[in-house]
């Protein structure tokens, strides 16, 4: 990362401190209920038995911590991007609250949900919805000229985040001239240049052909350790959650059916509807080094001082996939250490790595 970048590097936050930081948004108890409409005139239909509302979000709570990635997945129908409208009130709440930064979301006036969807929190769709006409930097910088940046600036936030996404050398083109991936890149961009701390993306990846959906997930996770943008990510697609996700909330039918990191839905499923969602998980392509790495310890206390010489290093976030043939080579136990810092993470044994595979059942 150009550390003169325009895109506010002074708040970034470094993701080994996540675990202390308190949280940036808390979600308590959210619910959404739909009325259904009225039948018109005095006659009785035999629908009118029925039930005249809908839930379609149902007491959700959860804590996301400022720099992390919070995915929410779910089949259709789930309520995952539901909840994400509730966030920035695309959607109104129909009770519960959304704290972000300590301000209730759900009490904001129109001057200051206005000032929160301006400054704190933007959107990634899908559906990249760029202007056809308008240069990559233009379409960028057409959210600050909405708001009213000056030109020199905008431009200058628009080519920087351009950059960022590996688009420097195309800030002219047009988007017709770019591949899926590339225009994906386009509309990160635009969320970037706007300096939002929080971003919320709905299935950015889910229309991207599998490779190209690789490597944007990929860059999303570098951005996040250059950036440290808190992240609220909806997918339906369970590896792309674990890839991606230091927490993951899994909805069935408006309902939480289990929160936590990746390693905790694999390990211990909270029930049969995740025991059976996480049973075809190749687990070999999800679980990291850093997932199974257990810290090293004096007496009864963790440290996290200078990895072992004599054992081979590997990255926090090598898959088991990469991470066996270490261990069929020979090695008793590798460390995990980032090369960037030289951290710690602690280290582990092929005991460990063979049993990661072997997927875990409830007890009956």
């Amino acid at each position: 990362m150009n550390p003169r970048s325009t895109i506010n590097p002074d708040t970034t936050v470094n993701t080994d401190t996540k675990a202390y930081l308190q949280p940036s948004i808390v979600v308590t108890e959210l619910t959404k209920v739909y009325e259904k409409p009225k039948p018109r005139g005095g006659f009785r239909r035999k629908e009118d038995a029925e039930p005249t509302s809908f839930t379609a979000v149902d007491k959700v709570s959860f804590a996301v911590k400022p720099g992390e990635i919070f995915v929410i997945m779910g089949l259709s129908g789930s309520g995952k991007s539901t909840i994400i409208r509730m966030l920035n009130r695309l959607i109104d709440i129909t009770d519960g609250t959304v704290s972000v930064n300590g301000d209730d979301v759900g009490s904001m006036d129109d001057s200051e949900l206005r000032g929160y969807r301006n400054a704190t929190i933007n959107m990634v769709f899908q559906h990249f919805g760029l202007f056809p006409h308008k240069s990559l930097i233009d379409n960028v910088a057409f959210g600050l000229k909405v708001r009213g940046v000056p030109e020199a600036t905008r431009m200058e936030k628009a080519a920087e985040a351009l950059r960022i996404v590996g688009l420097g050398e195309r800030l002219y083109a047009l988007p017709e001239q770019l591949s899926g991936g590339q225009r994906q890149r386009v509309g990160l961009a635009r969320a970037l240049a706007t300096d939002a701390e929080i971003l919320l993306m709905d299935e950015p990846f889910s229309a991207l052909d599998p490779l190209i959906r690789k490597e944007m997930q990929d860059l999303l996770l570098q951005l996040q350790r250059d950036l440290s943008k808190t992240i609220i990510f909806v997918t339906h697609d369970l590896n792309e959650a674990m890839h991606l996700g230091d927490q993951i909330l899994v909805m069935k039918q408006g309902k939480m059916a289990q929160l936590g990191r990746a390693i905790d839905l694999l390990d211990n499923p909270a029930n049969d509807y995740i025991e059976e969602f996480t049973a075809e998980v190749d687990r070999s392509r999800v679980i990291t080094a850093r997932m199974l790495a257990v810290p090293p310890m004096i007496g009864d206390e963790f440290r996290t001082g200078p990895a072992a010489p004599n054992r081979p290093h590997v990255e926090p976030g090598i898959t088991l996939q990469h991470l066996l043939p270490i261990f069929a080579d020979g090695a008793d136990a590798v460390e995990v250490v980032r090369a960037s810092d030289g951290k710690n993470y602690g280290s582990v044994t092929p005991t460990q790595a063979f049993a990661a595979l072997s997927p875990k059942r409830r007890a009956a």
